[in-house]
């Protein structure tokens, strides 16, 4: 195995995980022998303001808390070509691994549910909301200690519009509170606990509590809070998840009275360590600050720890101010595929995500409108990448676009004409040719838009997803 040195630092090691966008490593801290993970992100790939603003949003997330039952994040470094975050290495795997056996004692259920809440609280006690927390983003350590990971959703206080409400859609299907599926403005904190719920649920029933392979039945049991306990749950347990699971936020237990809960008290210590980064010394704060200052010495930043590096805030705010991030395939025709449809996009995405799972491919939310799915396996010519983005050029209308990034366009074909259609059918209102789009002029255009070309879809891209209209009327 062929191992490197960072900075004259870290010696990385194995390839620890893989996405569309990064990839992780085991590293060992030279000086001290620490183990830690290493997430390498690619300037080149980073090719949106939306996923710039997400790293960006990340990193401060991670500097704001520090928790035990949270990963640390250890420093950030950069060249002019890649983004270095280190953060604590958990060998321990993901709880999901654990779950996926079979179900929890309520012993061993009490305690991860003890410290995912302690790490929330804290989390909402610095403004910030998670919003993606399921069993696949709780890992273990060692000492079979739960930590919080994958703050890429997490939402700060800058976020909040004048109603003090968040609007962008984003979650996963099953664990996705109620508010947040109905587009009306939601809590980030409140629908954390809903996801809380959800996990607990799962911890110690082994499975979840609302669950339908169609997606619209599944909002329906979600918005109707409809499950059922299994019989083996202790009567304190069912009564706390009842109190969790509440369509209502208002209505919805709070954290603090979770944390009063007798069946969640029981043996609850409060964690040691916990502190916080002031805000002045966060991301956002640096980004100014370096924003400032000239790059030297061939677009770089000398400093005395790095004398070649490109300070990594520096590095993410000059993507964002403009720098070359034309597409790696620029030069390769694009083979893409459209569709409209009536659903929302939350519906739409929450469908392709779920055919996605089913076929093993890779996915990673660009934004709030748009999906990367990436083939589970090498084709042809390369591994399959797929663009799908939805906009909205109607109240009830939107227009999906597939786009192939790589791949044989064979392989692609095949992809889309014998999974994409026949999975997606309930929700097409029509396929069009590309050249559809470049009429949307005429007066017999089915699109209900006036719009030049395909590519001026850009400006009906969704900001914020809603939900769609005949779902919420129908429950």
């Amino acid at each position: 195995m062929e191992k490197k040195i960072l900075f004259g630092k870290y010696e990385t090691g194995k390839e620890l995980g893989k996405g569309t966008f990064a990839k992780v490593f085991h590293a060992t801290n030279l000086a001290t022998g620490e183990n830690v993970a290493i997430k390498v992100i690619k300037k080149e790939i980073v090719k949106s303001p939306e996923m710039m603003e997400q790293i960006k949003r990340e990193i401060s997330v991670m500097r704001l808390v520090r928790h035990p039952n949270i990963v640390e994040l250890k420093e950030v470094m950069a060249t002019k070509t890649k983004i270095f975050i280190v953060m604590e290495y958990v060998k321990g795997g993901e709880l999901f691994a654990k779950v996926a056996k079979g179900r929890l004692t309520e012993d061993v259920a009490r305690k991860y549910f003890q410290q995912l809440i302690s790490a929330v609280e804290f989390c909402h006690s610095c403004g910030v909301s998670h919003r993606d927390l399921k069993p696949e983003n709780l890992l273990l350590d060692e000492n079979e200690n739960l930590k919080v990971t994958d703050f890429g959703l997490s939402a700060l206080p800058e976020q909040l519009l004048n109603d003090g409400l968040l609007y962008t859609q984003c979650g996963t299907p099953a664990y996705i509170a109620p508010e947040i599926i109905r587009n009306k403005g939601y809590d980030g904190g409140k629908a954390d606990i809903w996801s809380c719920g959800v996990i607990l649920y799962v911890l110690l029933a082994g499975c979840l509590p609302f669950r339908d392979f169609n997606l619209m039945n599944l909002y329906r049991k979600i918005f109707k809070a409809e499950y059922r306990f299994p019989p083996w749950l202790s009567t304190e347990a069912k009564r706390l998840i009842s109190k969790i699971l509440v369509p209502n936020p208002q209505k919805r237990i709070s954290i603090t009275g979770i944390m009063k809960d007798p069946w969640f008290r029981k043996d609850f210590t409060m964690p040691n360590g916990i502190s916080s980064i002031d805000h002045e010394h966060d991301t956002f704060s640096m980004l100014d600050k370096f924003g400032r200052e000239e790059l030297k010495h061939g677009g770089m930043i000398k400093s005395p720890s790095s004398p070649a590096l490109l300070n990594a805030f520096e590095l993410i705010s000059s993507m964002s101010a403009g720098a070359n991030l034309s597409t790696l395939f620029e030069n390769k025709k694009k083979t893409e595929s459209i569709f409209t449809s009536r659903c929302s996009a939350t519906i739409i995405m929450a469908k392709i995500q779920l055919l996605a799972n089913k076929l093993n491919f890779r996915v990673a939310r660009v934004n709030g409108s748009t999906l990367r799915l990436q083939g589970p396996s090498e084709g042809r010519k390369a591994r399959l990448l797929v663009t799908i983005e939805v906009f909205k050029v109607a109240p009830e209308v939107a227009v999906v676009k597939f786009s192939k990034i790589s791949g044989d366009s064979l392989e692609y074909t095949k992809f889309f004409e014998e999974e994409v259609r026949p999975y997606l059918k309930d929700i097409v209102l029509t396929w069009h040719a590309e050249e559809v789009l470049s009429a949307c002029d005429k007066e017999d255009c089915k699109i209900p838009m006036k719009c030049a070309s395909s590519k001026d879809l850009s400006q009906h891209k969704l900001e914020e997803i809603d939900i769609t209209t005949n779902l919420s009327s129908s429950v």
